[in-house]
């Protein structure tokens, strides 16, 4: 690896905001393994934290905690607009080697485009799922409009960095004649997990923003249905943030069913809490309407826990490697995926799980391709586009 390689990564959330989802996790991780395989590595971000604003101290002390740099350019309206961040881009871009750009229709998006246009480096864009669709989409007419925005300013050096090969088709369909590098999310492997013994019920876990497409309701549905079948005794948390009124709608359902001795939403969970969430599941659910990558079922199956993941996802290989079911998303299919895997040997697929995600998923191999992807781009190498994960 070029020890000299100059990362910089522009994304309109950082660490410690986890509310924004994944992009911040990602980002976050991209930088702290990119700094230790010897990368200079700077962040351009803004204090955005919902209707908060992050402390810039403890951003920069955790950037010093992972060897990189962050500048935290103050958030003054809604989600990311920051006139700092303007006036940072330029000069940032022009130190860079290859600039690396989170998110889609966001603030940072369009100036990060030209920025990296004028200053003639490479742009890597990673939109982290926001170029697929689904039939509750919102906005259609506003997102082509700002595609359209996004060719004019893209710089011809880019390319689309997705984690899968469904958000590559999506994606490239929506900027054709782009280049789309499939390279997956990478995902901490923890050295040891704890035992779990068998619990008389079943102990369902979600873990994510509280968003419609999430698919959360068609979850709290099938676990009606499994109530009313009485098959099999279980319980389901919800962990995770979202708009008030979105929570209150789920709390509703949950309510009517009359479930909720059975199902509870127990708000944000993170680090130590997180991994506790995990050693006391017995099974991770993930029914999104749809998913770029999904992290969840990377962590879950890292710590040892098969995952039930709806076909929105793009992991299919959970049957395939015995490690979880891969169904349609609508409380039928949810609620006889979750009946099914009761009778599994939810052990053995955990390990093998925990096995797929060390040999694959490991943050030193995703570093080692974007690496590869980044020299590419700066030397401008043919065949830049990767391979599918295997």
């Amino acid at each position: 690896m070029n020890a000299r390689l100059k990362i910089l990564q522009v994304t309109p959330w950082f660490h410690p905001s986890t509310r924004y989802g994944g992009i911040v996790e990602t980002a976050y991780q991209l930088s702290r393994h990119a700094a230790a395989a010897g990368a200079a590595v700077r962040v351009l971000t803004t204090d955005a934290d919902g209707p908060q604003s992050l402390s810039r101290d403890e951003m920069i002390s955790i950037a010093r905690a992972g060897n990189f740099e962050v500048t935290c350019c103050h958030r003054v309206a809604r989600q990311s607009v920051s006139p700092g961040m303007l006036r940072r881009l330029a000069s940032e871009a022009r130190w860079a080697d290859v600039i690396h750009l989170h998110a889609a229709y966001s603030f940072p998006t369009l100036p990060t485009m030209l920025a990296a246009r004028l200053a003639g480096r490479p742009l890597v864009w990673m939109p982290h799922g926001a170029l697929q669709r689904w039939s509750g989409t919102r906005r259609r007419s506003f997102k082509a409009i700002w595609e359209s925005a996004c060719k004019a300013a893209a710089p011809a050096n880019l390319v689309i960095h997705v984690t899968s090969a469904d958000e590559a088709r999506q994606s490239q369909s929506r900027f054709p004649g782009a280049t789309a590098a499939i390279i997956p999310n990478g995902v901490e492997i923890p050295a040891s997990i704890p035992a779990r013994a068998r619990a008389a019920q079943l102990r369902l876990g979600y873990i994510g923003r509280l968003n419609e497409i999430k698919a959360i309701d068609n979850l709290i549905a099938a676990c009606g249905l499994i109530r009313d079948r009485a098959r099999v005794p279980f319980e389901l948390r919800i962990a995770g943030t979202g708009e008030p009124a979105y929570e209150e709608f789920l709390r509703q359902k949950i309510n009517a069913l009359g479930i909720a001795n059975q199902v509870t939403l127990a708000g944000e969970i993170r680090g130590a809490a997180k991994s506790d969430f995990f050693a006391r599941s017995d099974v991770i659910v993930l029914p999104s309407h749809t998913e770029n990558f999904g992290i969840v079922v990377a962590e879950a199956l890292a710590h040892g826990l098969p995952v039930i993941a709806s076909r929105g996802t793009p992991w299919q290989e959970l049957a395939t490697r015995a490690c979880g079911l891969w169904v349609a998303n609508d409380p039928q299919s949810l609620a006889g995926a979750i009946e099914r895997i009761a009778s599994m040997p939810l052990e053995e697929m955990g390990e093998n799980g925990r096995r797929w995600m060390s040999e694959r998923y490991s943050w030193q191999r995703v570093t080692d391709d974007l690496f590869d992807l980044y020299n590419r781009m700066i030397t401008r190498s043919p065949g830049v586009t990767l391979a599918v994960a295997d």
